[in-house]
């Protein structure tokens, strides 16, 4: 029993390595922003003679503290925690920004990284722990050369795009980033300079983006008008009404997938009438409406399949679901607000829905939209779950007709225009030079 697990552990340890790759040709990838990752080349490292004793002093001075630091930011790919971190947080506080907040920490994190991959092999530093033994390792040893710090890179441009839409989190942001480039230090995977080239790496580009996409917020003005009539939304103050006029990334503008008016929603309305509740139905209403399951699916999905040890193929992975949540929401609220359709609770009074409308018109459903472009695009990179992913959106679009908050018909439409969404981004991702998805993720390591 316990050579089987010895061996069960060795295996293990020899699969994980193995799908470290260092996608040495990682910065001939096409960015999504930036002009091309070799236009950011950095200057020669340093010499690491002095840097070599400052993470000896960095390991001898570490505490419980330290080490809870360096696992906590190791636990996934560099852009792990950011990631998660703006999904939480664009809802919040950014307003009419939110969505584009969330897609700028995905794609400058991932244009950074390939322009981190272009220096990483110019230069090709040695790993602290490989220039000098007596340097421990604490986490999984990366198998690309350390100079810049990817970890930094993606800490770079998260905190300064995290700064620039949520600027009461600035501080928390940089303070956040510091303690990414200090733990590197002392786990004995970057060295000081590399941290800090990384840092900026990070930080260039997100400002760079910033720029570039500072007019894709719409600028037009609501002209305060609801239509009339028995099929139109009723409510006051309704939620970023103009959003569907938002620059897109991929589509050519919100409207390229505007699915056709709503129908009648009598039956409808009959059908939600008459549908009876059961402990599921409820289960799944509040289970999506309090959860962020194609997030989560998302993070399942990543650590199952390795791909964190592998840092240019997670970040594309991140920076191609920004994408697809950008577009996605853009299109949805291009339809909503061309047709103002109709919530149930506003067609028949008399109806109580399990929990609250939200205050924007219902047709299509958002969840709907959002949860089918994630699930075809996830299906994308990890085919052998297309079952699971095409269930949560299945799952997350009957919710809100389970919650009474959606007709049938919203979420039908929602799902097909998220399908349309994803497969205008994968068709990109196809042409992106970065052959290789199906060896990556086609089955579990």
């Amino acid at each position: 029993m316990k050579k089987s697990i010895l061996l069960y552990g060795l295996l293990l340890l020899i699969i994980v390595n193995a799908t470290a790759q260092t996608e040495p040709t990682a910065a001939n990838w096409k960015p999504w922003f930036i002009e091309s990752p070799n236009a950011y080349r950095l200057p020669p490292p340093p010499s690491n003679k002095d840097e070599i004793a400052q993470v000896l002093s960095a390991q001898a001075r570490l505490s419980a503290s330290d080490v809870e630091k360096i696992l906590y930011w190791n636990a996934g790919a560099p852009g792990y925690r950011w990631n998660d971190m703006v999904t939480k947080l664009w809802m919040s506080g950014a307003g009419s920004n939110g969505t584009l907040a969330q897609l700028l920490v995905g794609t400058a994190t991932y244009d950074a990284t390939l322009a981190a991959w272009d220096t990483k092999y110019a230069y090709n530093r040695p790993r602290p722990f490989t220039a000098n033994n007596k340097i421990k390792v604490i986490g999984q040893k990366p198998e690309s050369p350390s100079y810049p710090c990817e970890y930094s890179v993606a800490a770079g441009a998260a905190a300064t795009i995290i700064a620039h839409f949520f600027p009461a989190m600035a501080d928390s942001a940089n303070r956040m980033a510091q303690q990414v480039m200090t733990s590197r230090i002392a786990a004995g995977l970057a060295f000081p300079s590399d941290t800090r080239a990384g840092f900026e790496l990070g930080k260039r580009i997100a400002e760079k983006e910033i720029e570039v996409t500072k007019d894709f917020t719409t600028t037009r003005q609501w002209d305060g008008k609801i239509p009339e009539g028995p099929a139109h939304w009723k409510g006051k103050n309704p939620m970023q009404p103009m959003a569907g006029y938002n620059k897109t990334v991929v589509l050519q503008s919100g409207s390229q997938f505007r699915p056709g008016p709503p129908p009648d929603f009598a039956s409808e309305m009959e059908e939600l009438k008459n549908f009876k509740q059961t402990f599921r139905s409820q289960a799944n209403a509040f289970h999506f409406a309090s959860q962020n399951p194609s997030s989560d699916l998302l993070t399942k999905l990543i650590f199952e399949y390795h791909v964190q040890f592998n840092p240019p193929r997670a970040a594309r992975v991140y920076a191609a679901m920004a994408v697809a949540y950008y577009d996605a929401f853009t299109a949805c609220w291009d339809a909503k607000y061309t047709y103002w359709g109709i919530r149930p609770d506003q067609y028949d009074p008399t109806y109580k829905p399990l929990m609250m409308s939200p205050p924007f018109p219902g047709y299509p459903s958002g969840h709907a939209v959002i949860g089918s472009t994630a699930a075809e695009l996830l299906a994308y990179f990890f085919p052998t779950e297309k079952a699971q992913c095409m269930k949560m959106a299945k799952d997350g679009a009957e919710s809100r007709f389970h919650a009474g908050i959606h007709f049938r018909s919203d979420n039908e439409v929602g799902l097909v225009l998220g399908k349309q969404v994803a497969a205008a981004v994968i068709e990109r991702l196809k042409h992106d030079g970065s052959a290789g998805d199906e060896k990556l993720v086609s089955k579990k390591k």
